[in-house]
């Protein structure tokens, strides 16, 4: 859903306000998944949603098959150790009622082994270790005027090319974007 070249304000305001949504949307991952807040993810996904978490992980079909992640005992032990999901700003392609959205996610958690260190102002800490980056792709739809998650396919950062595929494709539908909107 290409609009900067519309004349018509409601059209652009809409616009901007579903990307909005969808920042606010991606950026609410990370405190649900650290906090195990298997609600929000309940109300999040469509019912007959999928999180493909690739080849080497579980995956889940349905809205109370993927919101059970978080409240499994290895993810709740894991919040306990100081796990942290940290994303990046999302690559957003509108297409009307349907959006994909590109994005990385860290993956940290407290260094039980580190040496603790005073960082002036901000206490003493271990500090954190990247555990894993993954690329995420985020389908979404909007129903009801809500965007919803249809589909997120989250693939480490290995080397191999299906999760630099996904980053490829992001960049192609923004490009394919930008240039609509110079027409």
């Amino acid at each position: 859903m290409t609009l900067p070249n519309s004349n018509d304000l409601a059209e652009r305001l809409a616009a901007v306000e579903d990307r909005f949504d969808i920042y606010t949307l991606i950026a609410s991952h990370p405190p649900s998944a650290d906090t195990a807040f298997a609600e929000y993810t309940r109300d999040v996904y469509l019912p007959d949603g999928v999180f493909d978490r690739g080849p080497n992980l579980e995956g889940a079909k349905g809205v109370d098959e993927i919101a059970s992640f978080t409240l499994k005992p290895a993810h709740r032990e894991a919040i306990h150790l100081g796990l942290a999901h940290f994303g990046s700003l999302p690559l957003i392609d509108l297409r009307g009622h349907h959006a994909i959205v590109t994005s990385y996610l860290q993956i940290l958690h407290l260094d039980h082994e580190g040496v603790s260190r005073d960082l002036p102002n901000h206490g003493t800490s271990q500090g954190y270790r990247i555990h894993r980056v993954y690329v995420n792709r985020w389908e979404l739809e909007k129903i009801n005027g809500q965007w919803m998650i249809r589909r997120r396919t989250l693939l480490p950062v290995d080397g191999s090319p299906e999760p630099l595929k996904l980053l490829s494709q992001g960049l192609s539908d923004v490009l394919k974007e930008r240039k609509n909107e110079s027409i």
